[in-house]
């Protein structure tokens, strides 16, 4: 059962293998689904050709959902990637030798470029493969699907949502492992929780998590698809980026047994919500299973394809950016990166390439020597100039 997989993986009792991309649906789901248009949608969709040559490496572990919104992209454009599976828990050598000390997953190499931070490999990913159909707004979208796409990626990833979400993990399903790893991801340096407290918060979090939970499915089903929609940005104009944006941590949650009650969160409370989640579902199995298999490779080899290849035009550091005024920064300058609200006691070190309001692109030194060129949002994030080789942030 793929479900008890789940299980073993949390447990971390079992040789660490990815699992199958879509788990079969819980109870909650609908029985049926019956969305002959999305199938011909996609089945409407042309394979990737002219930027079919560009490298694309996913580090992930399967049962993230962060990863999963890289990968329902990648699936539903037809965009070929290899894919480097990583354990779900540090230590990740294969990460750690690229010079990277960033600790969340995933990390998207496009040819030899390595992005940082789901938001920014979506939006990368947006300006490829022109031939593809996008999945996302244009400047030619209506305002207000444009503002409602992105209103749903802040709402999903840059409010407390997903932490409250994580909160409702079942806690007998999680190793001692596990609970070791999120006192170090969750806590500053100075003062990190113990693994008892970690347990202890989610726990007496639980409560108060549900009543959160339950006040953003209610925003679903009695506003943003209170009118029968199929898809968030309209009938027939999914699934979008819009949809990824919006189901991913509810997707997650629903999937986990023990996370959400049926009594208060089953299909009879939200019903649309659920046929949204499992056409969703169906849209990117048919797409899954018109894609070839998506080729493992090991850290070694990922990280000399990766070095191998060339980068994209980075662009310059904004001279007038107030941080960049503030420390001065200039091109080749050693800065430290690191995201501020969780894994931040991981921080990479590196040589600054360029800097805008968008994102910082840096590179750090693998262990082979060899330099890789790594992107992050600025959002979320924070640079400051190395004022000499001994600072003591950086972890590498």
């Amino acid at each position: 059962m793929l479900i008890k997989q789940q299980y073993e993986h949390f447990k971390l009792s079992a040789p660490y293998e990815e699992t199958p991309l879509l788990l079969k649906l819980t109870p909650f789901w609908p029985a049926t689904v019956s969305n002959e248009a999305v199938r011909s949608h996609i089945i409407s969709q042309t394979m990737a050709s002219s930027n079919s040559e560009k490298q694309l490496i996913l580090y992930h572990y399967s049962y993230s959902p962060y990863a999963r919104r890289v990968i329902w992209y990648l699936t539903l454009r037809s965009i070929p990637y290899s894919q480097c599976v990583q354990p779900p828990i540090l230590p990740r050598p294969d990460l750690a030798s690229l010079g990277i000390s960033y600790r969340r997953i995933p990390l998207l190499a496009i040819d030899g470029d390595v992005l940082l931070d789901t938001r920014l490999m979506l939006t990368e990913l947006e300006a490829l493969f022109p031939d593809l159909p996008r999945l996302g707004t244009t400047p030619d979208s209506a305002p207000e699907l444009r503002a409602l796409e992105r209103l749903l990626s802040t709402f999903t990833t840059e409010t407390s949502l997903f932490s409250t979400a994580a909160s409702l993990l079942p806690t007998d399903i999680l190793s001692d492992a596990w609970f070791r790893d999120r006192a170090q991801f969750s806590g500053p340096s100075a003062d990190p929780p113990s693994e008892k407290r970690v347990r202890e918060s989610m726990a007496a979090g639980r409560p108060a998590a549900e009543a959160e939970i339950a006040r953003a499915l209610d925003f679903l089903e009695h506003i943003l698809l209170a009118d029968g929609r199929a898809w968030v940005l309209g009938p027939g104009a999914g699934p979008t980026l819009a949809d990824i944006e919006a189901v991913w941590p509810f997707h997650w949650l629903y999937e986990l047994p023990g996370a959400l009650a049926p009594e208060r969160f089953g299909e009879a409370r939200y019903p649309r919500v659920h046929a949204w989640i499992a056409r969703f579902q169906a849209a990117v199995a048919a797409a899954k299973k018109r894609a070839p298999k998506t080729p493992k490779v090991s850290g070694e080899e990922a990280a000399e394809r990766i070095a191998a290849a060339a980068t994209a035009d980075a662009g310059d550091v904004d001279a007038s950016d107030p941080v960049a005024v503030r420390e001065g920064l200039k091109a080749g300058d050693r800065v430290v990166v690191w995201p501020t609200d969780t894994g931040s006691t991981h921080k990479d070190a590196g040589t600054l390439v360029a800097l805008d309001k968008t994102k910082v692109v840096f590179t750090v030194e693998g262990q082979q020597g060899a330099k890789i060129r790594v992107h992050a949002p600025r959002h979320g994030f924070k640079v400051k100039r190395v004022k000499s080789e001994g600072h003591a942030g950086a972890k590498l």
